[in-house]
């Protein structure tokens, strides 16, 4: 693999591997274990494994591997780890460097199971977690202080689409010699070099984007062959977060075209905002790349685009917002987002609905705040659709 590749080159062909009948496409290798030639060979790769050799599925499969190899290509990271889902990457990425006593930062605008790991878990455990305005730089400047295990944020928030100041957290962070995780889900390999920004540990839910049309679960963390190998794999190779090697596959196929698809749908999504921006039935209309958003210097200076989501409100709560949900025709009801199709999310009683009130009110989920995804559909078929379920409330 040439490293002067452009992305699109490496999204079709970076590690790929064929066996020995020389197939097209990638190959599944639907095997949870491997055979050995002689137990010696077996006790040696207990050991350590060296190159291209596997032990069972839930430690590595040559599938799983083409596509890690791929998306730690396309991220600029030395390795990666495929995971079942995006919050099993999240899950293993936190818990595998924290302990009883250690110290986590993070921003408070997260999705809903973030919270709960945070919280729920990490806290259940010991682990003291500290939530700030993820905007707020100086609240990140008060509340990691030396001896913080890891900061942890949503570069582009779900669902309000906040945007974090990636290089000034990082360089916050990395001052009081704490690892810098983010999860660049929103923002998507294709607009984002968090890496470059700072970021030592990136994740992704690869059941968004990366598959990109609804069929399969998986997620991704990529950082560093140390933190990778040494740190993350043994605690999720004994705790089963693995992905299985058919959604490998899956995300093999879904990369090909990774780069076309985001770019379209970004294109689309700006122009659905920008025929919306002005509609007075909406109290709001949030894209990172409008002039009212209050990091659109931030996102522009950290993202190609402006990404595939949008997010607005409709002032008359959530009876407006179940009537337009209703009234939709193209955009489905969902609560997945980055798909071929669009999809429209109300993140209050769905992907957010057990915050508390308060927590809502405070990250500004509104009972009339609706989340879109805007899909590979025409953008003027989806401005139409959601004109019409704006005229059914």
């Amino acid at each position: 693999m040439s490293k002067d590749w452009k992305p699109r080159t490496k999204l079709v062909h970076t590690g790929s591997r064929r066996s020995q009948y020389g197939e097209m496409a990638e190959a599944i290798f639907l095997t949870q274990g491997f055979v050995y030639d002689t137990a010696e060979q077996a006790e040696k790769r207990f050991v350590g494994i060296e190159g291209d050799e596997f032990i069972y599925a839930r430690y590595g499969n040559p599938t799983t591997r083409m596509f890690e190899e791929r998306i730690a290509a396309i991220e600029g990271t030395e390795d990666a780890f495929a995971t079942a889902s995006g919050m099993a990457a999240v899950n293993g990425a936190l818990m595998s460097v924290c302990k009883a006593g250690d110290r986590i930062v993070a921003a408070r605008a997260l999705f809903g199971s973030c919270l709960y790991i945070l919280e729920g878990i990490l806290g259940r455990f010991g682990v003291e977690v500290v939530l700030v305005d993820g905007t707020d730089i100086d609240a990140w400047r008060a509340a990691v202080t030396p001896g913080t295990k890891a900061v942890f944020f949503e570069t582009v928030s779900n669902p309000t689409l906040e945007v974090i100041d990636v290089k000034a957290v990082a360089d916050i962070a990395h001052a009081a010699g704490a690892l810098v995780m983010v999860d660049n889900v929103f923002a998507t390999p294709m607009f984002s070099d968090v890496v470059s920004l700072g970021a030592d540990v990136v994740i992704y839910s690869t059941t968004k984007h990366i598959d990109g049309q609804g069929r399969a679960l998986g997620g991704v963390v990529l950082g560093t062959e140390d933190f990778i190998r040494g740190t993350l794999e043994p605690y999720m190779k004994h705790t089963g977060g693995s992905m299985s090697p058919f959604n490998a596959w899956i995300m093999l196929n879904g990369m090909a075209t990774l780069d076309l698809r985001c770019t379209a749908m970004a294109a689309s999504a700006w122009k659905v905002a920008q025929a919306l921006k002005d509609d007075a039935r909406l109290g709001k209309v949030v894209h990172p790349f409008m002039d009212d958003h209050p990091q659109q210097a931030i996102a522009k200076a950290q993202m190609s685009e402006g990404g595939t989501m949008i997010a607005f409100e409709l002032a008359a709560g959530k009876e407006a917002a179940f009537r337009f949900l209703n009234g939709l025709k193209i955009i489905k009801m969902s609560n997945n987002l980055g798909d071929a199709k669009s999809i429209a999310t109300h993140p209050a009683t769905t992907t957010h609905q057990r915050l508390p009130d308060e927590q809502k009110a405070i990250l500004g989920i509104s009972p009339g705040l609706i989340r879109l995804s805007i899909g590979l559909e025409d953008a003027d078929d989806l401005i139409a659709d959601i004109r019409n379920a704006l005229d059914a409330i």
